[in-house]
């Protein structure tokens, strides 16, 4: 039997980045003369790719928009934004009982080159073996798209693997490429959103147990 490999979300799943992603979004929008929501609307961008959150924001579909936003969006996140992060309590103790027994990576919709910034912020660099986030220019948003990428890059058996992470489409990459998925509710997802996932987890406490049922 193929050895089990589990990929960890990080907004809303390892670390929460509210701050410093509300924060940034608020600055692009203000540099373009757009009122930023209430931050209740902000919580919805938490997860999701940036292209997604700001063609949404913005009402748009238009690229060259979207992208300026992004640019903006990337000059107060590139300094500052990544750093206004918290680990959640719990999560490095859950991957340091789980790297000696099976794989553990870092799976995305953050660019890579932050995601891999705040892993090693926060210590978590000896656990992972790998951080797989989004390109800069957007060609692995989507994350079922980084799921099969990390997949053939490391050669796991997708079939064999976990996806864990607080969003609806955390569970869609999971089983689109035939993998399980485990919702976690203290991130950014309701368990509504997360009711196709194959099991949630409440707090990091129930992880070990949710993945040894999987």
């Amino acid at each position: 039997m193929s050895k089990t490999t589990v990929l960890f979300d990080l907004d809303g799943t390892l670390t929460d980045n509210y701050p410093g992603i509300s924060r940034s979004i608020a600055y692009a929008l203000a540099a373009m003369g757009i009122e930023p929501p209430a931050s209740d609307a902000l919580r919805r961008c938490v997860g999701p790719p940036l292209r997604e959150s700001f063609a949404w924001l913005l009402d748009t579909r238009e690229p060259a928009v979207i992208e300026r936003a992004i640019a903006l969006y990337r000059e107060r996140y590139g300094d500052v934004g990544w750093r206004e992060n918290e680990l959640y309590d719990g999560m490095e103790g859950t991957l340091a009982r789980l790297a000696p027994s099976m794989p553990v990576y870092v799976c995305t919709s953050k660019p890579e080159l932050f995601a891999t910034r705040i892993v090693t912020l926060f210590g978590l660099s000896p656990y992972v073996r790998r951080v797989y986030g989004a390109d800069l220019d957007g060609t692995l948003d989507d994350k079922a798209k980084l799921f099969a990428h990390a997949a053939r890059c490391e050669g796991f058996d997708s079939e064999a693997a976990i996806l864990i992470g607080d969003r609806a489409h955390d569970v869609r990459a999971a089983r689109l490429n035939g993998a399980r998925a485990i919702g976690v509710l203290w991130g950014y997802g309701s368990r509504e959103e997360l009711a196709d996932a194959h099991a949630i987890a409440a707090s990091p406490a129930e992880l070990d147990e949710a993945i040894a049922r999987l």
